[in-house]
Order: structure tokens, then C-alpha cells, then sequence
């Protein structure tokens, strides 16, 4: 099979893996004149998926051949579509040509599990390695690893890697015996909490080693040995099994608060070719997929615990409007807040506040008393803010007791008439 057919293959097979961003990485590039690539995003084209998304790494697979018989997967071992492999050799390759082309700014590299966990990392591994140790690649490399491989590669693969990710598959332990019984939930969590003591362990090197010397200044000290300065990620598929996003969110928040991830993604389930009896006959709706990341969000930035975002008695995300306004509709006790007075903690959970705009009203207030064209002026929703909050200016008075979501949006067909 020639180049271009793999690549037209194991590209299109790794399109399912969303945990791919380049965020994270630590700052390296070849302006010296030493090496090739950067870290740095400037000048890179970005290139877009079939699905929309917006990429700029080279996302393929190594194979998409596999032994396991993941019910979910399109590339399992019982899966009728067309299989390719690559060489190590020729993804050093394709790398380096197109980020010469400066169409890519790094790698994302998973794989199916071929002969063994073990002779499927160590490719992977390979891979990291040539690029690193024989073409100073100092681009950005996101490497997927494999539960069961030996503890001597996953490091192996965190010293040459920005980033590493272990997909959880499924938010519980159930669902993955019962869709992937080849899977161990608990050897995953064990490998992520391996990972991330190495990561911890490594941050806390480079800190007992303080600052590195500046190029061309009398050298202090050698930086502290690297692992995976970017952490590591994972992605969890919803909708192929029957897990509410109040399970799903529980166990995000799990993950971040024991194994430290950078980030959890989600990804909605995709009908497969040949697909089995236990799987879901359509996908979830995407504006399912789009409100966990939104709670994620809350999590992670406005101080939302993840038992207190789904609002609904049935455990699911509302589709028609975002987490934080459903949960302020569900706690208007809790409101309007004085924008003038109340604390950054509050102020971050009023509909339309972003967390650069809070910082921006904390700071405006120490100066004058806000207004209403103040929040004009940093291009607030007004129509959502406004029946939520009190300024010098501004009361909502029986515009929060009636306060609804507004419409959500709606796709048109070409020949639909607009809604009233």
C-alpha cells in the first residue's frame, strides 16, 4: 500500500480521538539555529477535519489494526474496514515534510493494539524518540499510551512527549465491562495515577532547581529532567452507554481531583459500521456533547461543584440553554447580585459574566460605581446579565421573578420558514 493510501486511512480512523489540543506545552523552538520546529503556534496553518474541527497537529494512527473487540470502536478486531500500518519510519517522515510545509505544528500519534500492549508502546515510543534524539524535533509531540504497557515505556514515553493521554472510554466501570470487557477500569486509573506521580515528581525537580541560566549567560545549573510538561488528558464517549451527565460530570470532576488532568474531553457517540445489539442505534444530540464541556468549564474556572450544575430530577444537562443559566434559573433565591458589592465567587456565577470580564468589573469598581453602560461597554449579553444583577442604574425588579432562557438556536433546511 502506498504512502499516501495509509495516510488517507489511519488519518480519517484517528478522527473519533478528540483529546488532541497542543495546550500545555513547554516553550521550545529552533530560532537559534539548532533543531527544527516550535512549540509556538505563530505561522502555523491550521488544517480542518471532516467533522469541522479545527486542527493544527498531524493526527494519525500508527495502525488501526486491534486485538481488542471494543464494541464502540470502528477499528476493533471484528470491525469490517479497510487497515493500513505504518512504519516508524515513514510517521518521522510525514512529520517532519509537513512541518516543513508549515502545515502542522506537532504530532498526535495513537494507535490499535498490535501482537501486545508492550510492542505497540515501544513503536510509539520509537517514534518520540527519532524525532527528538535524531532530528532535534522541537515541535509540539502528544503521544496516546496503553494501560497495560510496562511502567519502563509509559516513562520512556513522558520524557519525549508534551503530553500524554489514557482515554477512560466510558464514565464507569460497568459500562466499560460491559461494551469493552477486554478493558480494565481499575488498571486504567492505575496507570493515570503512575503518570501523574511522574509529572508531579518531575515539577517538583524543576522547582528545587530554580531558574535555568538565560542563552549566553554563565551557566548556573541543567534544567531538571522533563515528563510530559503538558500532563496528560483523557476523553470519555457519551451517549454509547446509559450514564446520565451527572455521572458523567462525577467522574470528570473524580479525575481532576485525583490524577490532576489537564483535561477531560467528551466525545459523542458515533453509529459504526456493523455495530452491535448493545450500542445505541443513533448518536446523541452534538448540543449534548457542547454542554459538558460548558459544566467542565464551570468546574474547572467559575467554582461550580459537579453535584450542584445538573439542575433537572432526570440527570441530564438542559439541551436549550448553557449550565450556569439553568442553575441560576433554578436559584433565583440566590439573586440579583449587586455587581458593585458582591464577592469575585458570585460574580462568576451570573449568566453573562465571563472570568476576564469579572476581573475586569472587580477592578472598574475600585474606581467608580458600575453602570449599565458599563457592561455595555465590555459587550456583556445584556439580555442575559440584566435581569440577574443591581447597578448604580439598574434594578431588575419582576424581570428576575419571569426571567426565562431565551430561544435556543435553531438550524434551518433551506426551504424552512422562520420561526414567529
Amino acid at each position: 500500500m502506498d504512502l499516501t493510501k495509509k495516510l488517507a486511512i489511519l488519518a480519517d480512523a484517528a478522527k473519533y480521538d478528540a483529546s488532541c489540543a497542543s495546550s500545555g506545552a513547554a516553550p521550545r523552538d529552533s530560532r537559534g539555529g539548532r533543531g527544527i520546529g516550535s512549540t509556538a503556534p505563530m505561522g502555523i496553518c491550521h488544517s480542518y477535519t471532516p467533522d469541522g474541527r479545527c486542527v493544527s497537529l498531524l493526527k494519525v494512527l500508527l495502525t488501526n489494526y486491534c486485538v481488542y473487540d471494543c464494541l464502540y470502536c470502528v477499528n476493533r478486531v471484528t470491525s469490517n474496514v479497510p487497515r493500513a500500518r505504518f512504519r516508524v519510519d515513514e510517521i518521522v517522515a510525514l512529520t517532519l515534510d509537513f512541518y516543513r510545509r508549515n502545515c502542522i505544528e506537532g504530532l498526535f500519534l495513537s494507535s490499535g493494539i498490535v501482537r501486545s500492549p508492550d510492542h505497540t508502546m515501544e513503536q510509539l515510543v520509537e517514534v518520540a524518540r527519532r524525532l527528538r534524539e535524531d532530528h532535534d524535533f522541537r515541535g509540539y509531540i502528544h503521544l496516546k499510551t496503553i494501560p497495560d504497557a510496562s511502567p519502563e515505556l509509559l516513562a520512556a514515553a513522558g520524557r519525549h512527549a508534551d503530553r500524554l493521554s489514557l482515554n477512560v472510554e466510558l464514565p464507569t466501570p460497568q459500562g466499560l465491562a460491559t461494551l469493552a470487557p477486554q478493558k480494565d477500569a481499575v488498571a486504567i486509573r492505575g496507570a493515570m495515577g503512575r503518570l501523574h506521580r511522574r509529572i508531579e515528581a518531575a515539577k517538583e525537580a524543576a522547582r528545587e532547581r530554580g531558574p535555568v541560566s538565560l542563552p549566553g549567560a554563565p551557566a548556573r545549573r541543567a534544567p531538571a529532567p522533563r515528563f510530559a510538561p503538558g500532563g496528560q488528558s483523557t476523553q470519555m464517549i457519551v451517549g454509547a452507554d446509559a450514564s446520565d451527565d451527572r455521572t458523567i460530570i462525577g467522574t470528570a470532576a473524580a479525575l481532576y481531583r485525583e490524577v490532576r488532568l489537564r483535561r477531560v474531553y467528551y466525545s459523542a457517540f458515533s453509529p459504526i459500521p456493523d455495530a452491535a445489539r448493545a450500542l445505541p442505534p443513533v448518536a446523541p444530540p452534538l448540543a449534548r456533547e457542547h454542554r459538558l464541556y460548558q459544566a467542565d468549564w464551570l468546574m474547572r474556572f467559575y467554582g461550580f461543584g459537579h453535584d450542584e450544575i445538573v439542575t433537572g430530577d432526570d440527570g441530564m444537562l438542559a439541551l436549550e440553554h448553557d449550565p450556569k443559566l439553568a442553575w441560576a434559573l433554578a436559584h433565583r433565591e440566590r439573586f440579583p447580585v449587586d455587581l458593585n458589592t458582591a464577592p469575585r465567587e458570585l460574580l462568576l456565577r451570573v449568566p453573562g459574566l465571563g472570568v476576564r470580564t469579572v476581573e475586569r468589573l472587580l477592578v472598574a469598581r475600585h474606581g467608580r460605581r458600575l453602570r449599565h453602560a458599563d457592561l455595555k461597554a465590555l459587550r456583556v449579553p445584556l439580555a442575559k446579565a440584566l435581569p440577574f444583577v443591581v447597578l448604580a442604574d439598574h434594578r431588575p425588579g419582576k424581570a428576575l421573578d419571569t426571567a426565562t432562557a431565551p430561544r435556543a438556536a435553531q438550524q434551518l433546511g433551506l426551504f424552512d420558514a422562520a420561526p414567529a
